[in-house]
């Protein structure tokens, strides 16, 4: 064994990327809303999601981002409404594949540790993205954020609280893989744990090349993660 009692890994981003291309969907939904785009997908990233109202469901999640992005780019909120509407019609939450990297790292993580999910997001969206991966029953702990359920997203400590008690694990010898720096490495570190972050290269978006406060490693892919298991 290594230095870890345990590995948790996210989901969205981490583990699986969508088959969607962010242009496409952002295309379709002006267009059902007969829009003329008045802000880009690089915009929608920008928004720090832990900034974001709770949500209770897909729809008033997508319409807090697009109020966020309408506040940032200086437009009127009013299409956001119908925007997070065209969004649940567009965007296939089960059309994923694993990211890069991720499978064969997922594997060499469950032949040495124990292994736990912590993911934002409801139980069936989430669970039907592990279906369509193949790995619903690759984890030893499993923790669906989701304030409906009584558990606050991620960085709320909760969730990864959960995991840990789940696992039997102690903080400080448990890894959590994330692509995000704010919900993934900032929550993970604030309960003890260590962290690898894995942030996502996507066009238009740039990462902090020293982010505060600094993840225990930083990696380019997710095939880096067997060089620090």
């Amino acid at each position: 064994m290594g230095e870890y009692d345990a590995v948790c890994f996210d989901l969205d981003s981490t583990l699986s990327v969508s088959e969607q291309s962010d242009a496409d969907i952002h295309a379709a939904v002006f267009d059902r809303v007969d829009v003329e785009p008045f802000f880009s997908p690089a915009d929608v990233r920008a928004v720090d999601s832990t900034d974001l109202p709770t949500a209770h469901s897909d729809r008033e999640f997508y319409e807090h981002l697009y109020r966020a992005v309408c506040a940032d780019v200086n437009e009127d909120p009013v299409h956001a409404p119908a925007l997070a509407e065209a969004t649940l019609d567009v965007v296939d939450e089960t059309a994923v594949r694993f990211r890069e990297g991720a499978e064969a790292a997922l594997s060499e993580a469950r032949d040495r540790y124990e292994v736990g999910l912590i993911t934002n997001g409801g139980e069936p969206t989430q669970r039907a993205k592990l279906d369509r991966l193949g790995i619903d029953g690759a984890f030893d702990a499993t923790v669906f954020c989701d304030p409906i359920e009584g558990i606050e997203p991620k960085p709320d400590p909760a969730p990864f609280e959960r995991a840990l008690d789940a696992l039997d694990a102690r903080a400080e010898r448990t890894l959590y893989v994330g692509d995000q720096h704010a919900p993934d490495v900032v929550g993970a570190q604030n309960v003890g744990l260590q962290t690898a972050w894995v942030p996502l290269v996507r066009h238009g978006t740039a990462h902090p090349d020293d982010p505060d406060p600094a993840p225990t490693h930083r990696l380019d892919s997710m095939a880096e993660l067997a060089t620090v298991l």
